[in-house]
């Protein structure tokens, strides 16, 4: 990120808007923190000169900045127990818990995925995707649990790229979501892009999107709730929490996309964040060629959650 210069001219279309939101909407690779801490550090410059995060945008303004090199932090091997699905010399598959950060990026430098994943694996990791994502060739969200292959070298790395660029790993989740869907089984097939206000989030975009399909399978019907399998086809970011909120069934405890139903009566165990589980993954093994299927159970919350239903 280190020695990029950036330019912008200012229209009369982004006139008025404050510079950190101005800036933070046409560079998704920075944080409006950063920009802020940039902005605060004399970096940006507005005409020549320094300005605050709250500086309304004037017509034909110039904005001007260079980043400063990159630090890269320290990313070190941790003792974090992993729930190992399948192992092999070339694969690891993982049961991740909830809560925890794939790999590490600002603020979540310690405890994640990778930091334990580097201690289980002493160094034999994938270094395609540099060193803060070692053996990381797909991720699913914090707050969601389950299957996550991590690639123990380059070989392997490869080959399962290039299955999930052409959409022949099954990924099968179990979720839980808010209303009853009357269809048995329904086919979601909506493009994904950035949201076109709130950059940190994506949205069906019609216009910018990518091609996204998600299939649905009913598994049980509650009062205001269904149980649900979703497998996808495509994988974009946030794709199923996307594309059932897009249809009016956010999942259950997903508060970014708009899940604010209730449950009834408490949990044992309080709900945080949506419920969804990436359970069943399926690949083909990139040196031997061999299906491999692995089946992630169940959480605990999730169990407690389907009996309280």
């Amino acid at each position: 990120m280190g020695n990029d210069m950036y330019c912008f001219q200012i229209t009369e279309e982004t006139e008025e808007e404050r510079i950190d939101k101005f800036l933070s909407g046409m560079l998704e690779s920075l944080s409006r923190s950063y920009i802020q801490k940039l902005l605060k550090d004399g970096i940006v410059l507005v005409n020549g000169a320094a300005v605050k995060a709250n500086y309304r945008l004037k017509y034909e303004d110039e904005i001007r900045f260079e980043l400063p090199p990159a630090e890269e932090p320290d990313i070190r091997p941790e003792k974090i127990p992993l729930d190992i699905l399948y192992e092999d010399e070339d694969i690891l598959v993982v049961n991740k818990p909830k809560g925890m950060v794939v790999h590490p990026a600002a603020g979540h430098y310690t405890g994640t995925l990778v930091n334990a994943v580097m201690e289980h694996c002493r160094g034999n990791l994938s270094g395609i995707n540099g060193i803060m994502r070692p053996g990381i060739v797909h991720r699913i969200d914090r707050d969601t649990t389950g299957s996550v292959i991590v690639c123990k070298n380059d070989f392997s790395h490869n080959g399962i790229a290039a299955q999930l660029k052409e959409h022949s790993v099954i990924r099968r989740y179990r979720a839980i979501c808010c209303g009853v869907l009357k269809e048995d089984r329904k086919t979601i097939c909506a493009p994904i892009g950035r949201h076109p206000s709130e950059r940190k989030k994506m949205a069906v975009n019609e216009k910018n999107g990518k091609h996204a399909v998600t299939h649905i399978d009913v598994l049980q019907r509650f009062s205001n709730h269904t149980y649900i399998e979703c497998r996808l086809e495509t994988g974009r970011t946030h794709q199923i929490r996307v594309h059932m909120a897009s249809i009016g069934h956010p999942l259950l405890g997903d508060s970014v996309y708009g899940g604010a139903c209730k449950i009834g009566r408490a949990l044992s165990h309080p709900l945080e964040g949506q419920c969804l589980h990436a359970q069943i993954l399926g690949f083909c093994h990139p040196r031997t060629g061999q299906y491999i299927e692995t089946e992630a159970p169940l959480p605990e919350y999730f169990r407690n959650l389907l009996k309280v239903l």
